[in-house]
Order: C-alpha cells, then structure tokens, then sequence
C-alpha cells in the first residue's frame, strides 16, 4: 500500500560492478529508504538486455524489470555519460517501457522520475542530465526539479561505495527525497481529487 511503503525503483550502473554511476544510485536509493521507501535496485548484469524489439518475447530479466516498472511508484535513473548522452545500457533498458503503453497507467504516467547524470566533466554530464529529463518526459514521468550532476574525473566514492563529498552526497540525497516527496504529495492530491465529487454531491 502507498500509505505504508511505496516501492522506488532505482536503474543505472554500467556492466562494471561499483561503477560511479551505480554507487551514487544506491545513495539515492537509500535515503528514499530512510524517508520510508522500499527500493530495487536494477543495474549492471541486470540491465544486459537483449535489445529491444516490439512483439519479441522477452527474457526473465526483461520480464523483471517490466514487473518494477508496473509496480512502483517511483524511479530513480543513473546514467554514465557516453559521447554526450545517456548510455546504450541505460537507454535500452528505458526503451522496454513501451511495453508498457496499453496499460492502465501507460508509461510512467504520473510517476516521479529522479535523474542521475556521471560524466568526466562538466559539459557532458549537462547534457546527459537533459536526456534523461526529456526521455522521462516522453514516457509522461514527472522528472523531479533536482537532477544530480556529478563530475567523475576526481575520485567521489571510496573502495565500499561510500560518497567522499558532502557536496555530492547532499545532491544524490536530494534526489531520493524528492522522488519519495512527491510520491507522498501525489498521493496525497488524488485523494482530494477522489473525495471531490463526494462532497459536491452532499451539497452545502
């Protein structure tokens, strides 16, 4: 139920264990935890998918990520910078979504998208921050209004993952509390929208 644990789903990395982008993910992922999230992290082999193809069967691991798709109430997305946008890996694995277009909530309609951008400098990792905010866009998400940008060409994390800049960690952290943030307040409004209709009906 949204009002005990909403589900955040968290997709990034690279196919290299502990990459940045996949640790600076699972700081974000943590503090929706402690906001009151329950989280999934999806990254690295799991995101090795067969590229996508409409009407194809997919694999257990496709199935798996359609399931965290359908069934959260938030994302989170980290993705490296690859010549200037979001990575193959990462892009693939949001192509599946279209699977998702003749459900009854089609795409990410109304889901609080958080977005994650690594890069080896400054001017890659905006662009990167963009794409991800256009591609959430497209799939009717609602990209969150802070997008973590992180500069990779100096060492951000230590050898167990952990962020070695507060800067840094207060942006990844930024980022989880809003995805869960806006959670709660679209929740909140739908049930304002529901009760509506009740009380025109019961008149002054």
């Amino acid at each position: 139920m949204i009002e005990d644990r909403p589900l955040i789903v968290g997709i990034g990395g690279t196919p290299r264990p502990g990459s940045s982008s996949e640790r600076a993910l699972a700081i974000s992922l943590r503090a929706a935890k402690e906001k009151g999230a329950r989280t999934m992290l999806l990254s690295g082999a799991e995101l090795c998918l067969p590229m996508y193809s409409p009407g194809q069967p997919h694999s257990d691991q496709a199935l798996r990520l359609l399931t965290a798709l359908r069934e959260c109430h938030g994302i989170i997305i980290a993705s490296p910078a690859y010549h200037g946008s979001i990575s193959g890996l990462i892009k693939n694995a949001l192509d599946y979504a279209e699977e998702l277009r003749k459900d009854t909530r089609a795409y990410l309609d109304g889901i609080p998208v958080g977005c994650i951008a690594c890069a080896g400098g400054w001017q890659a990792v905006g662009q990167t921050l963009g794409a991800l905010r256009t591609i959430a866009h497209s799939l009717r998400g609602w990209p969150t209004p802070f997008g973590a940008t992180l500069n990779t060409s100096t060492a951000l994390f230590d050898a167990e993952g952990n962020c070695t800049d507060m800067a840094t960690q207060r942006q990844l952290e930024t980022v989880g509390h809003q995805v869960i943030e806006f959670v709660h307040m679209r929740h909140v409004g739908r049930q304002i929208a529901w009760s509506l209709p009740a009380m025109s009906a019961a008149g002054p």
